[in-house]
């Protein structure tokens, strides 16, 4: 059980890190620019919303390759 908790608590984390990355790695882009005064509120949620995929994608991978790693074991058990 306590192992699930830990595994639970990983992934959560790590979502959060890679989130927040992408977050301040697509702000640094600074897009912003090139966007009008109108569609500037718009633009930020576009901005959030897109930093939540890639940190999610980049975070699946991440956890997704921890586990095989870790499953990699089994092929060399007999």
């Amino acid at each position: 059980m306590n192992y699930y908790g830990i595994t639970a608590l990983l992934n959560i984390v790590c979502n959060f890190i890679f989130v927040f990355l992408a977050f301040y790695c697509v702000q640094a882009l600074r897009l912003d620019r090139y966007i009008s005064a109108q569609k500037q509120g718009m633009f930020k949620i576009l901005i959030i919303l897109v930093s939540i995929a890639v940190g999610y994608l980049c975070s699946s991978f991440f956890l997704d390759f921890i586990n095989n790693v870790r499953n990699l074991s089994y092929l060399f058990q007999k």
